[in-house]
C-alpha cells in the first residue's frame, strides 16, 4: 500500500493551495429570514475556507484560485482574502452593471435551540461557474513549488466546467509531486440544479457520483461522511443510520469499500456530530491514514455558528500533516480547531494556534489570565 509523503518546505512558496469558489455569506444572526433587516457579511467558500484558516492560525503560506468580478462585491472580497493573507490567482471577469456575473450570494442563519439553521443560495450566473480547464496556467502556478492542492464537492458541483477544471488541476498537482486532497462536501440541491433542465435527487445523485468518482482517482487525502462517501461516490455500504451518530464502525466500515475502489487514496477522514439542538453538539473527528485507523475525543460544543467547523476541522489536520506531526496529533489538532471555529462568528478562525494547541491537548474553558 503506498503511503502518503508530504514534500518538504524547502523552497516551496506555498504551503497550500485551493482551487474554488468565493462567496459571500449573509447571516442575520438568529432572527429568521422573513423578519430579518440587518445582516453580517462574511466571505467565505468552503476551499477558501481551509487556505484563510491555515494562513490566519497556523501560519502558512497559503493561496486560492478562483473567480473574481470587478465591482464593489468582488473588491470587497478581495479585500478580506489580502488581510487573511491568502495569495489569489484570479481568473477576472468584467461586470456588465445590470445582469452579471456575479460573486454568489449564501443565505445562512444561525438558528437557535430546537429552531435549525437555515441555508439556501443565490448562485444565479455565478462567475465561479464559467470556470473551466484552461482558465489557469497550472505550470506556471506548481512552477513556484506548492506542497499541497486542494479542491471539494461544493465548487466541482457548479458546472460541468469547474469539475473538469478540478481533474485539471489535481493531475498537475500530481504531476509536480503536491499532495492532492478533496472535500467530498455532496450538496444534493448544488448537483441537481446545475444541470439544464435541473434533475430530480436520484438524478443529481448518479451525476454526482460518476463525476467524484473521476475526481477520487486523483486524490491522495478525502475528506468526508459515510453519507458523502455513499452519496458522492456511489458506494454501497453499511446502513448508517442504525447507528449512532458517534459510532465510528460506520465510517471504518467504509473504508476498505473506498480503497477497493481508489487504491490511490492513501488517508480519509470525517467529523462525527450528534445534534442536540442547534446550540448543543457532541463533536468528534476519526482519520483513517496509511491503513490505520484514529480516533479523536468526544467533546461538548456550546456551538455559536456551526458554518465552516468542517473545514475547520479538515486546516488543523492539513496543517499538523504539513508539519510532520504524527496521524493522533494531526487528527486532535483537526478535531480541536474545527470545535473552536463554532464559537466565533463567520466561516473562517477567529483564535489562535496556542489556544487549538491547548484544547487539542486537553485544555479546558477556563479564564486565560
Amino acid at each position: 500500500m503506498a503511503q502518503l509523503s508530504i514534500p518538504s518546505a524547502d523552497g516551496a512558496k506555498h504551503d497550500f493551495l485551493a482551487l474554488g469558489a468565493l462567496v459571500t455569506r449573509l447571516n442575520p444572526g438568529i432572527v429568521p429570514f422573513s423578519e430579518a433587516d440587518s445582516y453580517t457579511l462574511h466571505v467565505s467558500g468552503g476551499e477558501y475556507n481551509v487556505a484563510a484558516n491555515l494562513s490566519s492560525c497556523f501560519g502558512m503560506n497559503t493561496a486560492i484560485a478562483g473567480a473574481m468580478v470587478d465591482n464593489p462585491i468582488g473588491k470587497r472580497i478581495e479585500n478580506a482574502v489580502r488581510r487573511q493573507g491568502v495569495h489569489p490567482y484570479y481568473r477576472r471577469f468584467a461586470f456588465d452593471g445590470v445582469r452579471g456575473p456575479n460573486m454568489a450570494i449564501v443565505w445562512s442563519d444561525q438558528g437557535q435551540g430546537v429552531r435549525a439553521p437555515v441555508v439556501f443560495y443565490n448562485r444565479a450566473n455565478e462567475a465561479a461557474a464559467r470556470l473551466k480547464p484552461g482558465s489557469f496556467d497550472w505550470d506556471a502556478i506548481f512552477g513556484t513549488q506548492i506542497r499541497w492542492f486542494h479542491s471539494g464537492g461544493i465548487f466541482s458541483a457548479l458546472s460541468g466546467g469547474t469539475a473538469e477544471l478540478v481533474i485539471e488541476g489535481m493531475q498537475a498537482a500530481k504531476r509536480a509531486g503536491a499532495v492532492t486532497s478533496f472535500d467530498l462536501n455532496y450538496r444534493a440541491k448544488l448537483w441537481a440544479a446545475a444541470s439544464e433542465p435541473p434533475l430530480d435527487a436520484a438524478e443529481a445523485e448518479k451525476v454526482a457520483a460518476k463525476t467524484l468518482r473521476r475526481i477520487a482517482e486523483n486524490v491522495d487525502v478525502l475528506v468526508g461522511n459515510e453519507e458523502d462517501l455513499q452519496k458522492g461516490l456511489g458506494l454501497k455500504g453499511p446502513d448508517a443510520a442504525s447507528k449512532g451518530k458517534l459510532d465510528p464502525s460506520s465510517f471504518f466500515n467504509m473504508i476498505d469499500i473506498v480503497i477497493r475502489d481508489f487504491p490511490n487514496i492513501k488517508a480519509v477522514a470525517t467529523t462525527l456530530r450528534e445534534v442536540h439542538s442547534t446550540n448543543r453538539h457532541s463533536w468528534g473527528a476519526l482519520l483513517w491514514l496509511d491503513g490505520k485507523s484514529y480516533a479523536s475525543p468526544v467533546c461538548e460544543l456550546d456551538v455559536y455558528d456551526r458554518v465552516g467547523g468542517g473545514d475547520g476541522f479538515a486546516s488543523g489536520l492539513i496543517y499538523g500533516l504539513l508539519r510532520g506531526k504524527s496521524p493522533e496529533d494531526s487528527l486532535r489538532l483537526g478535531w480541536s480547531h474545527g470545535a473552536l471555529l463554532t464559537t466565533t462568528p463567520g466561516d473562517t478562525t477567529m483564535v489562535s494556534l496556542d489556544q487549538v494547541e491547548a484544547f487539542a491537548a486537553g485544555g479546558s474553558a477556563r479564564i486565560q489570565r
